[in-house]
């Protein structure tokens, strides 16, 4: 690359010079969880973002490295970087785009995974966009021979005792680039503009502990809009880089979390956990992102070993979800993987989605979409903020725990069920077991009496009350607006129909338990006409559910949310859906 290539550079990818006072542009950690759609397509995570992971209530998706990258079948080919154009196993572009807009619609953000320590290291060839690379020549797109540090190999005795190395020599071959240099700041902070500029609102840094955490600092300065980022830090103590050098800039993963919660669900006593978190000598819980496993440990990379919880151990990671989405430490990412047998494995030919509907299961095992798991996304939202109170356990592993008024959950990793009178903070009410078979529990006088299975949960919270009789239609008057609901193409199996909710009141606030249930008069049609309130502008679905029990069956309607607005006091208005 000439000299004047170089000087352009920097401008024609629209980076800002900043000066030294200026505040980084990150934002603080989010309250709720988020997902690790790893290696699915753009096209599948936007249905997904407006299928399932809007309407259950996820911040945000972390997904796989958007840019150009050697070709091949293996996972890791998505971290061998050959250009920074949008062209990867995923989609191109516009797919990109398409897939940011819609996640971003329906309240879910997108964190992409950002590939900046280094280029690709497997020879010459051309990447996914056709782009040509040589990594003996360091000769790629973007950089030549000058952008790079030193020729140097990282050793496995340099991660305890030697930083300097760590962050300045290749990491498992990878040509290390010169992130202290300004051409190559300038360049990715370019990339990481142009990613925002299409509406992107997180980063995880891949590989942040091998680079200078100035270098970082000085990157992420030049970077226009702000952004929620975390930092791939592996520590698990007694190494020459720590999570601590990085927590000033954004938060960074903590991976002692990952090994530890493994190792008591797998090893130890679960009563061992009333004092999870910064007691364990796990960073601040506003600095930490948290995770049972990620697409590295759970291959036997990045820490952590053979206590590292997967799917393949079933009810027991079940369970070990469960409780870090109940307890309050870090910001919890859940992790939705394909099945593999090979390390190396990569994704699964065929597509997540078929016909509209997730094929989740088999080859894309979609640990997010476990009842489970999925239904503690929203018990996290409900309790944020708010302590443990109540811990009781058997001396073993029976435990349950109130997060003060707003939730209350109980875990059985026993092969004995757990039958007991609890004493929880709830209000009296009923509430629904959304961690168990979606029944009703009674709380009465600051108590509830449960039987939970072996290997199986309960939750509570407030958020998922039952039993309780459905508002009253608004009187007709002047202010409401009689609408005429349809959803077409209602298909359904037996004990099955079709509802609508949306974000107003009296469409249940997205909640299957409170959707409105339409009539078959003109089956596969359903259609109902409900009063709601005049000038009004509602987004809202067909959803289909099991009539007895909410959560069953449950199929959303897919791509984006319908619109009504409704007109004005006293008139009419149609609005339709359909599956």
């Amino acid at each position: 690359m000439t000299s004047l290539h170089r000087s352009l550079a920097g401008a024609a990818l629209g980076v800002v010079a900043l000066g030294a006072a200026t505040m980084l542009p990150t934002q603080q950690a989010h309250a709720g969880a988020f997902v690790h759609l790893f290696e699915w397509k753009w096209s599948d995570v936007a249905q997904e973002c407006e299928n399932f992971l809007g309407p259950k209530g996820f911040s945000a998706v972390q997904v796989s490295p958007p840019q150009e990258h050697i070709q091949g079948d293996e996972w890791w080919t998505r971290y061998q970087p050959v250009s920074y154009q949008l062209q990867s196993r995923s989609g191109d572009a516009n797919e990109f785009a398409n897939m940011v807009q819609r996640c971003n619609a329906v309240g879910v953000d997108i964190y992409v995974d950002a590939v900046i320590n280094h280029t690709a290291a497997a020879g010459s060839g051309t990447g996914t966009a056709g782009s040509p690379y040589n990594s003996t020549s360091l000769d790629y797109p973007d950089y030549s021979s000058n952008d790079f540090h030193p020729h140097c190999d990282i050793q496995p005795e340099d991660y305890g005792n030697d930083a300097w190395r760590v962050r300045n020599c290749r990491l498992v071959g990878l040509p290390d680039l010169a992130t202290g240099d300004e051409y190559v700041r300038n360049t990715l902070a370019g990339y990481l503009n142009h990613l925002t500029s299409l509406g992107v609102r997180g980063l995880r840094i891949d590989a942040a502990k091998h680079m200078e955490p100035s270098d970082i600092e000085a990157i992420l300065l030049r970077v226009n809009d702000p952004l929620y980022v975390f930092q791939e830090v592996i520590d698990v103590g007694n190494e020459a880089v720590n999570v601590g050098e990085y927590a000033h800039i954004s938060d960074v993963t903590e991976f002692r979390y990952s090994a530890a919660i493994g190792d008591v669900f797998r090893n130890q006593r679960l009563a061992n956990l009333s004092q999870f978190g910064e007691a364990w000598g796990f960073m601040a819980s506003d600095k930490a992102v948290v995770f049972t496993d990620n697409h590295d440990n759970q291959r036997g990379h990045g820490a952590g070993g053979s206590n590292i919880l997967t799917y393949n151990d079933g009810s027991v990671y079940n369970l070990a979800n469960v409780f870090m989405l109940a307890w309050p430490y870090g910001y919890p990412k859940v992790m939705s993987s394909f099945s593999f047998s090979d390390s190396d494995q990569g994704p699964p030919a065929q597509t997540v989605y078929q016909n509209g509907e997730a094929n989740c299961g088999d080859a894309w095992v979609c640990e997010h979409r476990w009842d489970s798991i999925a239904n503690m996304v929203e018990f996290r939202n409900v309790t944020d903020g708010s302590g443990v109170s109540d811990w009781w356990d058997n001396g073993n592993n029976q435990i349950a725990f109130n997060r003060s008024d707003r939730g209350f959950v109980a875990i059985n990793r026993e092969g004995s069920p757990l039958s007991r009178t609890f004493t929880t903070t709830l209000p009296d009410g009923e509430y629904r077991n959304i961690a168990g078979d979606g029944s009703c529990v009674s709380v009465q006088g600051g108590q509830v009496s449960l039987t939970v299975p072996p290997m199986e949960a309960a939750a509570l919270h407030i958020g998922a009350a039952c039993g309780t009789p459905p508002p009253p239609p608004p009187e007709e008057s002047e202010d409401v607006v009689e609408v005429s609901f349809s959803c077409a193409n209602g298909t359904t199996d037996w004990g099955q129909s079709v509802y609508v909710t949306g974000d107003s009141d009296e469409l249940g606030n997205w909640s299957p338990a409170d959707a409105l249930k339409l009539e078959p008069d003109n089956y596969p049609t359903w259609e109902a006409t409900l009063d709601m309130p005049a000038d009004a502008s509602i987004e809202w679905k067909c959803i289909k559910r099991s009539e007895t029990s909410p959560n069953s069956q449950l199929v959303w309607q897919p791509r984006d949310n319908n619109l009504l607005e409704t007109g004005a006091p006293g008139s009419t208005a149609s609005t339709s859906g359909s599956f």
